[in-house]
């Protein structure tokens, strides 16, 4: 199921123009999705960055102005609140490849764009968990109100309207912008990921930035003497 998102973010890559791709699908006319399909991963370093292991992003994108983007798809039922592993380890990756994180999954909470949007992190919600077009009978009984209920799901691999506009329009008019907040709260982002703060004085740290405060504390101390009482 994972598969079949990624192949409906990359039919829409299909249709960016002016930017340079990597990460494709290489026989999506050689069988039905009942078999797994090959993928052509994108490499793991951008210069001298690079990820270990066998590390990747589902892709990474290049736009005309030079800025790289590493895309990463969630085909979960869960929603992605921001301390999820799915979250940190996107971020974890593009921090290390020096790329945007643009994570794209079915329901992504308030709390989530909230927190992140604000750090560069670019966030598309799908609002549908796609399943493979053989997994028909499975769908239609996890949809069913007196089984699972699930009503959001869709079956196939073809992207919808708003997905294609997402990857061909919008990431194009932010991209720029998200790679400013994302240099200047990059340090932030580190250690968060990294589990050096936790995620309440993360959270509490990009909201203070954000306003201008003092980002150590929400109240103003006027004697410096008197900071090791607080």
């Amino acid at each position: 199921m994972g598969q079949t998102l990624e192949i409906a973010t990359y039919k829409a890559l299909l249709q960016l123009e002016n930017s340079i791709f990597f990460g494709r699908f290489k026989d999506l006319e050689e069988h039905l999705d009942d078999q797994i399909y090959r993928k052509e991963e994108p490499p793991q370093h951008l210069g001298s960055r690079e990820l270990q292991g066998d590390e990747r992003l589902d892709f990474l994108v290049s736009i005309s102005s030079g800025t790289w983007l590493g895309l990463e798809c969630k085909n979960i039922r869960e929603w992605l609140y921001p301390d999820r592993t799915e979250i940190r380890d996107a971020i974890d990756k593009c921090l290390r490849l020096d790329c945007i994180p643009v994570i794209i999954g079915r329901r992504i909470p308030y709390v989530t764009f909230r927190l992140l949007q604000p750090c560069g992190v670019i966030i598309h919600q799908t609002y549908n968990q796609l399943f493979p077009a053989s997994d028909q009978d499975l769908a239609d009984r996890a949809r069913h109100k007196r089984n699972l209920g699930y009503h959001d799901i869709r079956v196939g691999n073809v992207p919808d309207d708003r997905l294609v506009k997402f990857v061909t329009k919008n990431l194009l008019t932010v991209a720029d912008a998200a790679r400013e907040r994302f240099d200047a709260y990059k340090d932030l982002l580190e250690a968060f990921v990294s589990h050096d703060i936790p995620y309440d004085e993360f959270a509490a740290r990009v909201r203070r930035r954000q306003s201008g405060s003092n980002e150590d504390r929400d109240w103003e101390v006027s004697d410096p003497a008197d900071w090791d009482e607080y």
